[in-house]
């Protein structure tokens, strides 16, 4: 089943269930369709499309780097790397700049996006996690229950949405992405992905990927799923340290 069903059956489901109370969380987990190498080394902390090329910031102290990825291969075709200082967290692109997260550190630090040439770097408030755009505001997850909207010139917080699902925070939210009106979002330290409500911060659906890389390709520090990029309808998913890239369908459970 196509990923832009899900939508469509939750569409449906609005239309016999009563107003009053948030609606029940659909379940669905993922089929591989295709997979793809991926860099073993890159612990990934950012996915995304951009006019079809695929780009990845990846974290840790002392290997992070943003990266322009041959999604054929899992080669990069571009990188810059970043000091060990610095721990880089989730990217994104709106117009025409780049924006990449570090954890810690409190900075943003800001490229443009057609040459990847530096801008600068700002303040940031808080832990840097998932970073994605509904093309008009930047999302940002800290690693709790909340999003947040940032005004992309100023970073002020225009918003801040709690996530919940069945009335219980959902924490660890960790990297974002805007698909069809929704941000999905990994739960981190779990084989999950929430579909959130942006305006209510409801979950309407829960997505299971456990299972997505096997057994025979795990090594040792092989860890967990984190990256969810979109590109002309078609998801891709990832890992931290993983092998693989899969593009997946969604299957009701």
């Amino acid at each position: 089943m196509k990923h832009r069903l899900l939508f469509h059956i939750l569409l449906a489901g609005s239309l016999i269930l009563p107003s009053c109370g948030p609606k029940p969380v659909q379940e669905y987990r993922v089929r591989t369709v295709r997979e793809f190498p991926h860099d073993s080394t890159s612990y990934t902390q950012g996915l995304f499309f951009r006019d079809g090329r695929l780009y990845e910031s990846t974290g840790q102290w002392g290997e992070s780097s943003f990266r322009e990825v041959e999604l054929e291969t899992g080669k990069a075709l571009s990188r810059k790397d970043f000091g060990k200082e610095y721990f880089v967290e989730g990217s994104v692109m709106l117009g025409d700049v780049l924006y990449i997260l570090t954890w810690t550190s409190h900075v943003l630090f800001k490229y443009d996006a057609k040459t990847l040439a530096y801008i600068g770097a700002e303040k940031y408030p808080r832990q840097g996690w998932g970073l994605t755009t509904d093309g008009t505001s930047l999302i940002a997850s800290d690693g709790s229950s909340n999003l947040y909207y940032l005004d992309p010139e100023t970073l002020a917080t225009q918003r801040k949405v709690k996530v919940r699902m069945n009335d219980r925070p959902v924490h660890y939210l960790n990297e974002l992405e805007w698909i069809d009106g929704k941000v999905w979002a990994n739960v981190y330290l779990t084989d999950n992905i929430v579909v959130i409500d942006p305006r209510s911060g409801q979950v309407e659906a829960r997505i299971d990927c456990k299972g997505l890389l096997p057994k025979e390709l795990r090594e040792a520090r092989t860890d967990v799923l984190n990256g969810i990029a979109v590109n002309d309808g078609h998801i891709y998913l990832t890992g931290k340290y993983w092998r693989r890239l899969y593009e997946v369908e969604l299957e009701k459970k």
